[in-house]
């Protein structure tokens, strides 16, 4: 049976996540509006702070972890999305290795801080368009990359890169394969820094690779095989996805959050009740709307939290985890542009963090799969179509 229900120590443990979160959002305006800093790896309070509970590291074999890393994630990002008291270790491309690499390439790069390159100027939401190249060349051992990476997540601030390329062009999905690729490479680049519309303390780059060599072993999981019928390797590094799309969408929830919690108080100061037994004609306007789109974030939520259980039940998620993407995608928007709508001025000003809230949730839709792309995924899944039969 699934249930959601936290103990008392889990309730501890992500309000402890919360007083954090609180203490970032007064630097959350600043980084976006100064993107071209990036947050400091400890905020001056991370030395001073101490949290109401230390938090236990859930062991493997307990189902809960997943979840609570949704929710974690959730409590971390209604502070802010990227400015947070002590950096996280890692990135997408973590994700990556943990999921394709062989443990002897999980101990060799598991400390590093990666991202992941799948876009390419001609390659967005259908990675097994990636026209990256990847050639073996067998006299040194090396494989000799080329080609063009853009939209890379903490492509400036990582220390490597798992860029995905083919192997085999003619082959379809199933020449795509992973390499990791390390900064200072000879032939890898950073050429451009993106400006953007929100996430603006979070690193956007465009990455070229020209005649980039790296040593055969930096091949992902090291399987070389191309199986030309079926999608042969590309499943599997796919399978990142599964977990990442899922924390994308509590990324965004954790924001449209911040905002209900931020439009609630501000109802409550103006002499509205919100009262959840009413009859909703019998309600004012702003409080029916406030309860129509709580109602939203607990379904989208929800969503979530399943896609995670599953995962740590080991059962497959696949499905489950574009369902959270794309809800989450259109659910954060609604949110967030609802409060916006309920407050009026109030939620445009930039005495408030409700505007920089709707910038900042808008790439949940975007990045790791188009909430378009995910309802491909879903239809394919649920009415047994081909991917040549949903396009």
């Amino acid at each position: 049976m699934i249930d959601f229900n936290l103990s008392e120590n889990d309730e501890k443990i992500l309000a402890g996540v919360r007083e954090e979160a609180l203490l970032c959002r007064k630097y959350a305006r600043h980084y976006d509006e100064n993107e071209h800093e990036f947050p400091p790896d400890e905020l001056p309070e991370a030395s001073s702070w101490k949290p109401s509970v230390k938090r236990g590291e859930p062991s493997p074999e307990d189902s809960s972890m997943p979840v609570m890393s949704m929710l974690g994630i959730m409590g971390r990002h209604w502070g802010d999305y990227s400015v947070r008291l002590r950096q996280d270790r890692g990135g997408l491309g973590n994700a990556a290795l943990s999921a394709s690499g062989t443990p002897e390439q999980k101990t060799r790069w598991g400390g590093e801080v990666l991202a992941m390159a799948i876009t390419e100027p001609g390659c967005g939401s259908d990675p097994s368009r990636v026209q990256t190249s990847a050639v073996l060349d067998e006299e040194t051992d090396e494989w000799i990359l080329n080609g063009e990476k853009i939209f890379v997540t903490t492509g400036c601030r990582s220390t490597g890169v798992v860029v995905w390329a083919t192997v085999d062009k003619t082959a379809g999905r199933a020449g795509i394969k992973s390499f990791l690729i390390m900064k200072g490479t000879p032939g890898f680049e950073v050429v451009h820094k993106e400006k953007k519309l929100g996430i603006r303390a979070d690193d956007t780059a465009t990455l070229v690779l020209r005649d980039c060599r790296i040593p055969r072993d930096q091949l992902l999981g090291g399987d070389e095989t191309v199986k030309q019928k079926g999608s042969g390797g590309f499943r599997g590094v796919m399978k990142t996805f599964n977990m990442t799309r899922p924390a994308v969408a509590a990324m965004g929830l954790g924001i449209a959050e911040a905002a209900l919690d931020f439009t609630r108080e501000q109802l409550e100061e103006a002499g509205f009740e919100i009262d959840y037994a009413a009859a909703t004609a019998s309600l004012p306007a702003p409080v029916a709307k406030f309860i129509e789109l709580e109602a939203l974030f607990e379904a989208s939520k929800l969503t979530v939290l399943r896609a995670a259980w599953l995962a740590g039940e080991a059962r497959p998620n696949n499905m489950e985890s574009s369902v959270t993407k794309a809800h989450a995608g259109t659910a954060v928007r609604r949110i967030t542009q609802g409060c916006i709508d309920i407050l009026g001025p109030m939620g445009i000003s930039r005495e408030h963090l409700l505007e920089k809230w709707l910038r900042d949730c808008r790439i949940t839709d975007i990045y790791e799969g188009t909430g378009q792309i995910q309802r491909l995924i879903i239809a394919r899944g649920l009415l047994d179509y081909t991917r040549a039969e949903l396009k």
